[in-house]
């Protein structure tokens, strides 16, 4: 993990604000939805990508009834 040199303090409702730069930097706009990952004792912030929820890929992920599906899994239901 590369530092990003950028210290914020947390307000009164556990909000931080990410720097315009890193927003850029990572193509995030305002209504995107972010990931909160722990690792450790370290917090992670990813964009949101959405993945399956049988074999927890992110390739060919489509929505399906709500919930996400990969085209491998789909095809294997297809199968059945």
């Amino acid at each position: 993990m590369k530092p990003a040199g950028v210290v914020r303090k947390v307000d009164q409702l556990g909000r931080i604000v990410l720097p315009k730069s890193l927003r850029k930097r990572y193509s995030m706009n305002e209504g995107d939805p972010v990931e909160i990952l722990v690792q450790g004792d370290h917090i992670i912030l990813e964009r949101y990508r959405p993945r399956c929820v049988f074999c927890s890929s992110m390739e060919g992920v489509g929505e399906f009834k709500e919930r996400y599906v990969c085209a491998s899994c789909l095809k294997e239901m297809n199968a059945l």
